[in-house]
Order: C-alpha cells, then sequence, then structure tokens
C-alpha cells in the first residue's frame, strides 16, 4: 500500500514579513504626526494613535515603548525625509565634498528649507508640551543635543580648512548653525511672517555666508 506523501511545509517569507511590519511603521507614524499636530500631544493618546493606523495598541507600545519615544522617531524620520538617501547623508556629503564654501553654505541653507518644513512644526510641539510633561523634556533635550551636534561637524570641517573669517571660531559657526536651524527661527519667518520655504532656505544660506566666511575668499561680495 501507498504511503501518502509527506505534508510539504511552507517556506518562512521573512521579507514578506519585514514589508508588511515596515508598512505597519509607517501607518503608524503617519498617524501619529497628523494626530500630534492636529489634537496636540496630551490630547493624543497611544490608543487613538494605533486606532488611526489600523494596529494593536501593545504593538505600538512594543516598538516605541512609551508617547515620548514615539515623537523622538517622529524626530528622526522627519529630519531623515522621504526619499532614499537621507537628508543628514546629503549634507554630510555635501560637508566633505564641496570644496568651495559658498556653494556648501548655499546649498546647507536649501537644505534647512527642506528639512525645516517637516521638523520645525514638530519641535515646537515638543518644547511647548514639555512645560507641562517631564517625561519629553529628555526627548526636547536630544533634539537639541543631536542638532547641536551635527551642526559642530559641519563647522568643524570648515574650520579645519580655513574656510572661516578671522576671528570666527569653530565654536561661534556652530552656534550660528545652531541657531539658524532652530525651529522657532522657522516659525517666526514661514509660520508668522508666511515667507516660503524656498526663500528662507535661501535667505539662510545667504546668512550663513555673510556669517562665517573670511572675506578675503573669491566670490564673497557680500562681505567686501
Amino acid at each position: 500500500m501507498d504511503l501518502p506523501d509527506a505534508p510539504v511545509k511552507r517556506r518562512y517569507d521573512a521579507h514578506r514579513r519585514r514589508a508588511r511590519a515596515r508598512d505597519a511603521q509607517r501607518r503608524v507614524l503617519d498617524a501619529a504626526l497628523r494626530l500630534f499636530l492636529e489634537r496636540g500631544y496630551p490630547a493624543t493618546t497611544m490608543a487613538a494613535v494605533a486606532a488611526a493606523a489600523g494596529v494593536s495598541v501593545e504593538s505600538v507600545y512594543k516598538t516605541h515603548g512609551s508617547k515620548a519615544r514615539l515623537v523622538l522617531a517622529l524626530f528622526h524620520r522627519s529630519i531623515a525625509g522621504p526619499g532614499d538617501e537621507p537628508a543628514e547623508v546629503r549634507a554630510d556629503r555635501l560637508s566633505e565634498s564641496e570644496a568651495d564654501p559658498e556653494r556648501r553654505l548655499r546649498a546647507f541653507g536649501a537644505l534647512v528649507g527642506e528639512v525645516a518644513p517637516r521638523v520645525a512644526p514638530l519641535m515646537m510641539l515638543v518644547r511647548t508640551a514639555a512645560a507641562a510633561d517631564a517625561d519629553l523634556v529628555p526627548v526636547w533635550e536630544q533634539m537639541q543635543a543631536e542638532r547641536l551636534a551635527r551642526m559642530a561637524g559641519h563647522a568643524r570641517r570648515l574650520a579645519d580648512a580655513g574656510q572661516l573669517r578671522p576671528g570666527v571660531t569653530a565654536e561661534e559657526a556652530r552656534d550660528v548653525f545652531w541657531l539658524y536651524t532652530a525651529p522657532e527661527v522657522f516659525d517666526l519667518m514661514v509660520g508668522q511672517r508666511e515667507w516660503t520655504a524656498e526663500r528662507f532656505g535661501a535667505w539662510v544660506g545667504e546668512a550663513y555666508v555673510a556669517a562665517l566666511l573670511d572675506s578675503r575668499t573669491p566670490g564673497s561680495e557680500l562681505l567686501t
């Protein structure tokens, strides 16, 4: 008598599982950003985010741990942007490969104009909410520290190349970069004065050139 064929085991499709997890994570972050900006941080619950994303609240907690950490994940995604190459990577490549300091600083300004519309509203929300929610204080401090550290790297490369104006230290250049990437500045000029993001980015680039470059650098007409 013939024996029945052994059941064929279905191959585990890890790729499909990872794709589903990425899609669920995207939905969670999209829903969280929308709800935070519409309702504010205190009124947005993890349960509401989960319901809007079509996932379980347990899965949101498992991935992010807390509402404060969820905000930090949104911050990092907003900085990176939607493209294949994160904005931080493009900024580092500019900092390392663009030899002309004016072109580099104007390109930095354009990147600020691109990134700030995604990041500034979220940072302003966190800054406001942190005044009443102690869980958000370390998140706000981490946002500020990460931004300052990135600005320090760009400033150090200018200083090491001898491209800063005499009397401007790497620390001062870092602080200038940090000032013009502050969410409060974007809110003032774009949110309140209704500049376009493109105009804002161009203005930031010109402000960098005027504040930081050696007036003897060829092409620095703004400083002559």
